[in-house]
């Protein structure tokens, strides 16, 4: 297969900036595979395709404010970084900007000066925030060069106090690049699940953005279940599939898990014959990662001759889903609409068929969807 068998036409303007003011007013595109066609609704009827004893399973990681500004020590260079993962203790991998201008030895003074800028200000020039006027310790110290091109660094932080509430002080919340604007207070909220709960992801798990309180618990009410699973989302994700060939694409790992009590709620729902509904690709990378041995043959009416559980536990997962891959625990998906030739398209494309995933898409940009992070929801089942 091809890259360019994924691609397809997205005006610019169809790229949403903006979350909506509420969380599941978006529009919902259903596709059913049985019967192949495509309803327009909102997300709050998604209700309407959840039957009791499915289970929906949602990722519980929370985005943390991953984007620091500040100066380089000793030119005054204005520098953003953004956290991509922890290494270990107060080291991390970070991608920086301007990455040419940064060496190992270097540092990088995050969080601005009192006497450049006014307490509580944010400075234009530069992008960096004073905290309560009082100038603390926060730097990064560049240790190594992991890769040039991709302008990523090993880096050490030296810091006053404790180093996520130092994060939460100053850094920004990660949009993603697509998005033009600059981070805003309000995204500290709408940038995050409702449910999440375990810091570690530089971005969100999008699909469960769409998802209120309310709807959850009217979800349960009917009978669906909800589990949990955790996969902490990398900046890879973002980064464009630069072979020609599918094949030969390699995927970024991430750290997933799922805990002992939620695969418990994802095997019974098996066991009884009920839908494993994922939210999101993230969600469905960390099941199709977790899968164990088939089930054996359950004896109750209706159930599916034989199936996969999952198991818990952690890992790190690479797993690279593309159009031939057979799932083994994920029978339906909900999902946000994805960009060109990305591997998350080939991910939905692999749940479906790929030509109908493109024609889907093109109805979406003919209909006037809202794409990616902030924009509208799709129910593949």
């Amino acid at each position: 297969m091809r890259i360019e068998d994924f691609d397809y036409e997205l005006p610019e303007e169809l790229i949403a900036q903006t979350p909506l003011d509420q969380r599941d007013s978006c529009r919902l595109m259903v596709l059913d595979r049985t019967k192949g066609t495509i309803e327009h609704r909102h997300f709050y009827d998604i209700l309407e395709y959840l039957d009791p004893g499915d289970c929906l399973v949602l990722n519980d990681s929370r985005v943390i404010p991953a984007r620091l500004y500040g100066i380089k020590e000793g030119t005054g260079a204005h520098i953003e970084l953004l956290l991509i993962k922890r290494i270990e203790g107060d080291m991390w991998e970070c991608l920086m900007k301007p990455g040419k201008r940064l060496h190992e030895g270097d540092t990088v003074i995050l969080g601005g000066r009192t006497d450049t800028v006014p307490a509580g200000t944010e400075a234009p020039e530069c992008g960096y925030t004073v905290v309560n006027g009082t100038e603390r310790s926060f730097k990064a110290h560049i240790m190594d060069i992991y890769d040039a091109d991709n302008a990523t660094r090993l880096v050490e932080f030296e810091y006053d106090g404790i180093f996520m509430e130092r994060l939460e002080e100053i850094g920004s919340m990660p949009l993603p690049p697509y998005i033009t604007r600059r981070a805003e207070e309000s995204d500290r909220e709408m940038y995050q699940t409702v449910y999440s709960r375990i810091d570690g992801s530089v971005a969100a798990p999008t699909a469960g953005l769409h998802f209120t309180k309310e709807l959850l618990k009217k979800a349960e009410d009917k009978g669906v279940r909800i589990a949990y699973v955790t996969l902490h989302v990398g900046i890879g994700t973002f980064r464009p599939v630069k072979v020609d060939v599918v094949e030969d694409h390699k995927m970024h790992f991430e750290e997933c898990s799922i805990d002992e009590e939620n695969a418990a709620i994802i095997n019974e729902t098996i066991d009884r014959g009920g839908r494993i509904i994922s939210v999101g690709t993230t969600s469905t990378r960390t099941l199709e990662s977790m899968a164990g041995m088939p089930l054996q043959p359950y004896k109750g009416d209706g159930a599916p001759a034989k199936r996969f559980r999952v198991r818990s536990g952690e890992t790190s997962t690479g797993i690279f889903i593309y159009p031939g891959y057979e799932f083994r625990i994920v029978d339906a998906l909900i999902t946000n609409f994805h960009l060109p030739k990305s591997t998350l398209i080939m991910l939905v494309s692999a749940l479906y068929d790929r030509e109908k995933i493109l024609e889907a898409y093109n109805t979406a940009v003919e209909e006037h969807y809202r794409f990616f992070s902030y924009g509208d929801a799709m129910l593949i089942q």
